[in-house]
C-alpha cells in the first residue's frame, strides 16, 4: 500500500512539473536573433461579397458636436463609419501575421501610438502587443490630439463576447498623454488575439487592433498590399484578420533571399 501511495505521489509531481513546463513554454518569449538570407511575404488582401453600408452617426445628437462636427468625412454633422472598407474588391485595414515564429528579426522600438483626433481614433486597426518583462513605458500610448474637447479613452482585452477592461484614462485636453504600457501585462498567449479601443464620451469613436506574439506582421493599406519582410526561410502558418470581414490561414513557404507572393481572400458571412 506505501508502495503505491508513493509511486502515486511520484506520478503526480511528475505531472506537475510537466504541467508547469508546458505553461512556461507557452510564455516563452520571442527571441529576436540576426536573420541570415531573410526572405519576405508580400501580395493582396482581396474581399468577396456584398461590402456592409457604413454607420450614419448623427454627430448632432452626440457630445461636443460644434466640434466633432467638423470631421472631414461629415457632412451637414452626419459623418459616414466605415466598418469595412473595401476599394476595387481589395481590403484596407487587414492584419497579415505570422503564427509559428519563435525566433527572428528585433521588434521595433517606437511606441504603438493611438491618437485621438477630430473626434476619431487613428489608426483605426492596427496591432498591440503584450508589455515585455521590465518595461514600465513607451511601449503603447493614447493622446488627445482636439482642441477643449475630453476624451476617455476605455481599452478591453476582447474574449469571445467579453470585454475586460484593461485601463479608463481620461484625457481632457489637446496634449493629454496616457501611457498604457504596464496595462498590456495582462494578455495571455493561448486566450488573447483583440484589443479594443473606445472613447466613453464619444461611443462612435472606436479602433480595434490584433494582439500579436512576435514582429512579423503588416497591416494592409488602402489597396489591400502588405509586405513582411526579414523572414527567415521557412515554412509558416500565416493569418489575415480583421475584425469585422473575419480571419483565414493559409500555409507559405518562404525561400531564401526571395519574396514570396501570396493572395488572400476574406469573404463576408451571408
Amino acid at each position: 500500500m506505501k508502495t503505491t501511495k508513493k509511486l502515486t505521489a511520484i506520478m503526480l509531481g511528475v505531472l506537475l512539473v510537466m504541467g508547469a513546463s508546458s505553461a512556461q513554454a507557452a510564455k516563452t518569449n520571442y527571441k529576436e536573433t540576426a536573420v541570415s538570407a531573410g526572405g519576405s511575404i508580400s501580395g493582396m488582401v482581396s474581399y468577396k461579397g456584398d461590402v456592409p453600408a457604413p454607420v450614419m452617426q448623427d454627430l448632432n445628437k452626440e457630445k461636443n458636436p460644434e466640434f466633432c462636427g467638423k470631421h472631414p468625412d461629415a457632412k451637414d454633422g452626419v459623418r459616414p463609419i466605415y466598418k469595412i472598407k473595401v476599394n476595387d474588391g481589395k481590403l484596407a485595414n487587414a492584419v497579415v501575421l505570422i503564427e509559428n515564429i519563435s525566433e527572428g528579426k528585433a521588434w521595433s522600438k517606437d511606441p504603438i501610438v493611438f491618437d485621438f483626433k477630430d473626434c476619431d481614433i487613428f489608426p483605426r486597426v492596427s496591432i498591440v502587443r503584450k508589455t515585455p518583462k521590465g518595461q514600465k513605458e513607451n511601449l503603447v500610448k493614447v493622446t488627445n490630439q482636439d482642441e477643449e474637447v475630453l476624451h476617455n479613452p476605455h481599452g478591453y482585452n476582447v474574449r469571445g463576447a467579453r470585454r475586460i477592461t484593461l485601463f479608463n484614462k481620461p484625457l481632457p485636453s489637446k496634449g493629454s498623454v496616457a501611457d498604457v504600457t504596464t496595462n498590456m501585462k495582462r494578455f495571455k498567449i493561448k486566450k488573447d488575439k483583440h484589443f479594443f479601443l473606445q472613447c466613453d464620451q464619444h461611443n462612435f469613436m472606436e479602433a480595434d487592433a490584433r494582439i500579436v506574439w512576435n514582429p512579423y506582421y503588416a497591416v494592409s493599406g488602402g489597396d489591400g498590399s502588405f509586405k513582411i519582410d526579414q523572414v527567415p526561410a521557412g515554412t509558416y502558418k500565416v493569418t489575415v484578420w480583421h475584425p469585422y470581414a473575419g480571419q483565414t490561414t493559409q500555409e507559405v513557404t518562404v525561400g531564401a533571399n526571395a519574396d514570396t507572393a501570396v493572395q488572400i481572400e476574406l469573404a463576408s458571412v451571408k
